[in-house]
C-alpha cells in the first residue's frame, strides 16, 4: 500500500468510527444476508463481536504505515479463523460485506479513492491472514 491509500483509509475509517456499533451491525447484517451459512461461526454476543471486530479493524487501520509490527496479531486471527472454519471464498463475502457497509455509512464519501483504498487494506488484511491459517492445516 502507498501512504496515499493509508492515509484515505484512516481519515474514511474516522468518519465511521463515532458510529461503530451501527458499522457493524450493519456489517454483520450484510454479511449473513450475502451468506447465511457464515451465521454458524458466530455463537456469542454479536453485539461484543461487533466491538471486537471495529477494533481489529481500528488496529490495523492504524497499524498500516508500520504493518510489520501488527502483522503478528493479523496473523493469529487468521489462524484462530482457520481454525473456526473459515474458507478462503468467505473471505471475499466479507470484502463484500465491508465495502457495502462502507459505501452505505459513509454516502457521498465514499469515492472511488475510498474504495480502492479499502479494497487494498482488506486485501493485505485477508491475504495474511489466509496465508497463516494455510501453515496451520
Amino acid at each position: 500500500m502507498v501512504l496515499e491509500q493509508i492515509i484515505v483509509a484512516q481519515q474514511s475509517f474516522e468518519k465511521v468510527l463515532p458510529v461503530a456499533e451501527t458499522v457493524a451491525e450493519l456489517f454483520y447484517r450484510r454479511l449473513f444476508e450475502l451468506d447465511p451459512s457464515l451465521r454458524r461461526l458466530f455463537t456469542r454476543d454479536m453485539q461484543a463481536q461487533g466491538r471486537k471486530m471495529m477494533d481489529m479493524i481500528q488496529t490495523v487501520i492504524y497499524g498500516l504505515d508500520q504493518f510489520e509490527r501488527i502483522k503478528p496479531v493479523v496473523e493469529d486471527l487468521g489462524r484462530h479463523h482457520g481454525e473456526l472454519g473459515v474458507k478462503d471464498k468467505d473471505y471475499d463475502t466479507v470484502a463484500a460485506a465491508l465495502l457495502w457497509t462502507l459505501e452505505h455509512e459513509l454516502g457521498p464519501d465514499f469515492t472511488p479513492e475510498v474504495k480502492k483504498a479499502w479494497i487494498e487494506v482488506y486485501s493485505l488484511l485477508a491475504n495474511t491472514m489466509k496465508e497463516a491459517a494455510s501453515k496451520t492445516v
